[in-house]
């Protein structure tokens, strides 16, 4: 029998097996969304999607009212508002995977095309273990020691009294989160951008060179144009963890439901706010309550249907790019 097992696969084998094993993964993941979606239906269900979707009222005040209701809550029980968390999880994913990206893509040139072998040597290494860190280490370090910096340094006095009956500001909200998930990021995002600028043949770049291209206009031109597909998957990949990203912005984000308002100028930094993900871990202890916890997996459900969006639209986004020719 042994034996047996010991013998190479031939390529039907291969294939069916591995055929099975991919779909055995895709059975396990519609199973979850179909789980998921039957826990978040009573939410739904009570809310409907636009209205659940948008904003009205205190969602603090809704998730801590929905505590309070018995083990059989009827349909207004589950009345809840999640625009503040929706808008949270936007701004504080949408500017980190942003400026992670352009930084990224600056530091993965450095490394490949204008490190020195021993820079090369250290960094590479340095870049992969800051991408395997925990969040909560970073969490850790946002909250003791970028909030109180924030909080003492960059925020006046007078700032601080503007807003004191809407919103107290104690250093942690939109900055700090925003920084903290953008580092959270940026490791992941350089090293799969490194990996395809080195699968770029040096031909190409010698070719752009050869026709008077300087080396800067080579490496813009041809290396990183060959690798945007590798670009725009390192950005859907690190958007999908900055989405489910929980611990360490529940610890800098200020863990409010409000919505920061962009008219209140430089203030709007410094407002608190709360994710999705952060907003499932803080309400976990209630889950006894039935309408907090189908909400939190209504929250679940859009996390998930947010990375299928984002997979989708990262395969689109690459289709251009294949019929080019430049797949790496």
């Amino acid at each position: 029998m042994f034996a047996r097992l010991r013998q190479p696969w031939t390529d039907r084998q291969a294939t069916w097996r591995l055929g099975a094993v991919a779909c055995l993964v895709l059975l396990l993941i519609t199973l979850m969304v179909v789980f998921v979606t039957i826990r978040a239906w009573p939410t739904l269900r009570a809310n409907g999607w636009v209205s659940w979707l948008g904003p009205g009222g205190s969602v603090d005040d809704q998730l801590g009212e929905m505590i309070k209701t018995g083990q059989d809550p009827p349909d207004a029980a589950y009345h809840l508002r999640a625009w503040p968390l929706i808008y949270g999880t936007l701004v504080t994913t949408g500017v980190a995977v942003v400026v992670g990206l352009v930084f990224s893509v600056f530091s993965a040139i450095f490394i490949v095309e204008f490190a020195p072998a021993r820079v090369r040597a250290v960094v590479v290494p340095a870049v992969r273990l800051l991408a395997a860190v925990p969040s909560v280490i970073y969490g850790l370090i946002g909250i003791l020691v970028l909030a109180p910096f924030v909080g003492n340094h960059l925020i006046s006095p007078e700032r601080k009294a503007s807003v004191q009956n809407v919103v107290q500001l104690d250093g942690t909200g939109v900055l700090v989160a925003v920084v903290v998930l953008t580092v959270m990021i940026v490791p992941i995002m350089i090293a799969i951008i490194v990996d395809a600028l080195r699968a770029i043949p040096n031909a190409w770049t010698e070719g752009a060179a050869a026709l008077g291209a300087n080396r800067w206009e080579a490496i813009w031109t041809v290396s990183v144009r060959a690798a945007r597909p590798a670009i725009v998957a390192a950005a859907v990949l690190a958007c999908a963890r900055a989405l489910g990203e929980a611990v360490a912005l529940s610890m800098v984000s200020g863990s409010r439901g409000f919505s920061p308002n962009p008219v209140d100028g430089i203030t709007y930094i410094f407002e608190p706010l709360r994710p999705l993900a952060a907003s499932m871990v803080e309400n976990i202890d209630a889950m006894n309550a039935p309408a907090v916890k189908s909400s939190i997996y209504a929250f679940a459900l859009l996390l998930l249907l947010s990375s299928l969006a984002l997979s989708i639209g990262g395969y689109i986004a690459k289709l251009p790019m294949r019929r080019q020719g430049l797949r790496v």
